[in-house]
């Protein structure tokens, strides 16, 4: 793969350079648009995986599916929708815009002549929008995954729901606990994920393809690829994010270490303790990842 590419740009070349406020605030939009997509897809995915994850004992994913099935019921599967729903629609936006303004900034620096960005200014755009994004990610994540993992009642659960999950992390000084590892995951996880989509994007626009006309069932596909590609990448970062962010407040199992989680979760189960949830995750980062640059380029198209 060549190291610089045509660049897979939205919009005009005139406004690639002019970081006005209309288009800022219309990448905002868009992405907020693919998040919301992104979490109806995926959700019940996510829920899945993350029980798997912060499983201290042997299961697998159907002994998982069909707990929550008969313990919590179909909308056991959407257990902390509210916050994702509009955390991850802010946090898309997030993303998706920081990486939209670092292209225009590297496209008004550079001097070759033909508006081209290198491969390694595409991971910078995603790695810079994923660490940004990262403080607002963290403390999103760390309330669906309290509340995606408590199993008991309505009346005997811990938190009554994200607001009250929110004021008694907060009252405790744990709301951001995580947010060193997420800040790794993200970073690198994002660039990454634009690296692949925009590589992809080029390749439909080096053969003429412009790129709003670039057919939506290719978009599900390229978004797809980068999705799963990211997540191969950075899962057993995640994992230990998962086991730190469910990890008991009071009395803690885990330091809130990377490197010293990651050593205690070895000892207990090895290599394969990382994976936990591999597999349900892998089938979610397909279509909601689909969904979730089909929904983005679409809304950027009806908008210009």
């Amino acid at each position: 793969m060549s190291d610089e590419l045509v660049p897979p740009q939205i919009v005009d070349e005139q406004l690639l350079v002019a970081n006005n406020h209309v288009r800022i605030v219309k990448d905002l939009f868009a992405g907020t648009i693919g998040g919301i997509a992104q979490v109806l897809v995926g959700q019940p995915f996510d829920t899945t995986k993350v029980r798997l994850q912060t499983s201290m004992k042997n299961t697998t994913q159907m002994e998982v599916i069909k707990d929550l099935l008969k313990n919590e019921g179909l909308l056991g599967f959407y257990k902390g929708t509210l916050i994702p729903l509009v955390g991850v629609g802010a946090c898309v936006s997030v993303q998706f815009g920081v990486n939209e303004y670092m292209k225009r900034f590297f496209n008004s620096r550079n001097n070759n002549g033909s508006k081209t960005l290198t491969l390694p200014q595409y991971y910078i755009c995603g790695f810079t929008g994923g660490v940004v994004n990262s403080f607002l990610a963290s403390p999103i994540e760390h309330v669906r995954i309290r509340l995606q993992t408590q199993t008991a009642s309505s009346a005997n659960a811990e938190f009554k729901g994200p607001i009250d999950c929110i004021k008694k992390l907060v009252s405790q000084g744990q709301l951001m606990r995580g947010l060193p590892i997420m800040m790794l995951r993200a970073g690198h996880g994002v660039g990454i994920y634009f690296l692949v989509y925009e590589s992809l994007i080029a390749n439909q626009v080096n053969k003429g393809t412009p790129r709003t006309e670039i057919p939506p069932w290719k978009l599900c596909l390229f978004g797809a690829a980068a999705g799963t590609t990211l997540w191969m990448l950075v899962y057993p970062i995640d994992v230990i994010k998962s086991v730190v962010q469910s990890d008991n407040l009071k009395k803690p199992k885990f330091s809130t270490s990377l490197f010293k989680v990651g050593s205690d979760l070895y000892k207990r189960g090895g290599l394969p303790v990382f994976f936990k949830g591999f597999g349900v995750t892998m089938m979610r980062a397909t279509p909601a990842n689909a969904a979730t640059f089909t929904a983005f380029e679409l809304a950027m198209r009806v908008m210009n």
